[in-house]
């Protein structure tokens, strides 16, 4: 009778369990199943972050960046969602297994709520970009921009639901920041993004020139956020050639979620939140320590003193010249240099040393001095010169009487002829 009932209570503790696990599976998101398509790009790996450790992300704007590694790209979507074209970027992303960041608009969530479920549904990301999505936020006094973040954020955890599956992250509609607002989104635990690169897909250009665009700006960078929209039809239609180019390039795409109670956060150290960060492996160089020089000797240079009187000068002696007649002579002025110094002598370890007199040598002190020099007579005459100079034989050469001919020595020149 006790096996009987100790193996009744295994039975009900299996079936609770059962009913317990079918309730959370109804209760939790739906998420996208493993990705069937070999050949997809796929999500290389998901980094969890605590906004509070950097409240403000993205290099076009900020220090700080995503801690991805080189060649890891993380994309996002502003604006939606839009049915139209929203629903075309989730199944371009889901037949390449890519999961990616929204930011939902907060009218859009309201009047679109099944699109706002829809990305939990699949795994991204939900972050808010605000109600209205006006340009003007940085303009705005700091109440109506609270106002906007607020209602935006209301709107989007009503149209999911649950607020647990609203993740804390917010981006400026057109990046246009300011401080205070910063500031409040960091004061209530929510982490500001801008991003690294943009594909202008925002603005009127063809769907080539958005590819291009994103792909030269991350080759450029090396890695980072993406920023794209999902209610454009440019974006969708650009979209399938910039996530074929990523794998054809080596890029892999990076997941990213807030870190919760039950979510730790990923490890990582501060070098990695910035794009580029410094190799450990390599030197960097830091400035010698200026040493504190001591002297043998206390000689100084003599200064010149300067009094009062030297920095003032009264009316009389700037404006005698003035009142001096013409045509005289000004008086002689007494020269204030030289003077004795009267400076008393200062610490060994603070006082010049003297130069040594050998810094004031000439070079030509050294060197042989000139033995031979030709003397030209002077004249008064206009024509004295013409009378000195003789022409020779050739008529090709002109000579000066007195002069050393050329290849004789000073001493065979000194001689008798």
């Amino acid at each position: 009778m006790e096996v009987m009932t100790t193996g009744r209570q295994a039975r009900r503790v299996q079936q609770i369990g059962l009913l317990t696990g079918l309730a959370l599976l109804s209760a939790a998101p739906a998420f996208a199943e493993t990705c069937s398509n070999p050949d997809a790009l796929g999500t290389s790996r998901t980094i969890v972050v605590d906004p509070r450790d950097y409240p403000r992300i993205g290099t076009m704007q900020y220090a700080k960046t995503l801690p991805l590694r080189d060649k890891e790209v993380v994309l996002t979507f502003d604006d939606g969602p839009i049915p139209k074209y929203s629903n075309q970027i989730l199944d371009i992303l889901a037949a390449e297994c890519v999961k990616a960041t929204f930011f939902v608009v907060g009218r859009m969530a309201k009047e679109f709520p099944e699109g706002v479920r829809k990305l939990v549904r699949l795994g991204h990301t939900v972050g808010t970009h605000s109600e209205n999505h006006p340009l003007g936020m940085n303009r705005m006094p700091i109440e109506q921009a609270q106002k906007e973040i607020d209602d935006g954020i209301a709107h989007t955890e009503a149209a999911l639901g649950d607020p647990a599956l609203l993740s804390p992250f917010f981006r400026v509609p057109g990046l246009r920041r300011a401080g205070a607002m910063e500031d409040y989104l960091a004061s209530r635990g929510i982490q500001t993004w801008s991003a690294d690169f943009p594909a202008d897909d925002w603005r009127h250009v063809s769907p080539q020139t958005v590819h291009d665009l994103a792909l030269s700006r991350l080759k450029a960078k090396g890695k980072g956020i993406l920023l794209l929209h999902d209610i454009q039809p440019r974006t969708v239609a650009a979209l399938p050639g910039i996530l074929r180019d990523l794998k054809a390039g080596g890029y892999r795409i990076v997941h990213v979620e807030a870190a919760t109670a039950n979510k730790p956060k990923t490890p990582t150290a501060p070098q990695d939140w910035d794009l580029h960060p410094v190799s450990e492996t390599v030197a960097i160089t830091h400035w010698h320590k200026v040493p504190r020089f001591a002297f043998a000797r206390i000689d100084m240079l003599p200064v010149p003193e300067i009094t009062p009187s030297d920095q003032v000068l009264s009316l009389t002696e700037t404006f005698d010249h003035l009142r001096r007649p013409r045509g005289t002579t000004p008086r002689p002025e007494q020269a204030p240099w030289p003077r004795v110094a009267r400076i008393p002598a200062m610490p060994a370890i603070d006082a010049l040393p003297v130069p040594a007199q050998s810094l004031f040598d000439i070079a030509e002190r050294h060197q042989k001095p000139i033995k031979a020099l030709v003397r030209l007579p002077h004249h008064a005459e206009n024509d004295g010169i013409a009378r000195l100079i003789s022409r020779d034989a050739n008529s090709e050469r002109r000579t000066i009487p007195g002069a050393i001919p050329p290849g004789l020595s000073p001493t065979a020149a000194a001689a008798p002829r």
